[in-house]
Parts: structure tokens; C-alpha cells; sequence
């Protein structure tokens, strides 16, 4: 059975972990590049220091929104952060569930 997603008791997608780790991937070059330290990025963001190291330790797939916010705070361009999120994606394909009843089948 699929993994419930959040409050809204939503099925996840099967690749979820997989753009989780792209996305922490991501996120944690872009910090080092900016060499800026979590309560940083989340005070420039307007997110949670938590929720931003939810995301550096995979626990929560961002949102278009958080992508672009966390980006900007980052001083990097959205669409590249999406696109290199994408580049690493086949890197963590391992990740990928195989659940005949995630929200993609």
C-alpha cells in the first residue's frame, strides 16, 4: 500500500524520495556555495529553520513554492534549481518506490 501523504491523506508518488534526494542535494550545494547556515536560509526564505532541515534530511518533498522561495534566498535562479534537481534524479533512482498503489500507477 502507498504511503499516505500528509494531513490531506493524499497517496505519494512513487519518486517522492527520489526528488527528495536530488532536492537535499541540491539545497545542501547551494548552502555551502552561499555558505550560509540553515536559520539563515530559512529567515530569507520565510520558511522554518525546521522545515528547511526536513528538507536537507529528506523527510518533505518541496513545493513549487518552496522551491522558488528557497531558491531566491539562495541567490539562485528557480529554474535552475529545478533543473539541476533533475540531473541528479537518476543518481537516487534506487529511492524509488515500487508500490503498485502509489499515486502515479
Amino acid at each position: 500500500m502507498a504511503k499516505k501523504g500528509g494531513k490531506n491523506g493524499r497517496k505519494s508518488h512513487r519518486q517522492d524520495p527520489v526528488v527528495r534526494a536530488a532536492f537535499a542535494r541540491v539545497l545542501a550545494e547551494l548552502r555551502q556555495d552561499c555558505k550560509l547556515k540553515l536559520h539563515e536560509v530559512a529567515s530569507a526564505s520565510g520558511y522554518t529553520e525546521k522545515y528547511i532541515g526536513k528538507l536537507g534530511r529528506r523527510i518533505h518533498t518541496p513545493t513549487l513554492t518552496a522551491v522558488i522561495f528557497i531558491s531566491e534566498a539562495l541567490k539562485a535562479d528557480p529554474r535552475e534549481v529545478v533543473e539541476r534537481t533533475l540531473k541528479l534524479m537518476p543518481k537516487f533512482r534506487h529511492l524509488e518506490r515500487k508500490d503498485p498503489e502509489a499515486a502515479d500507477m
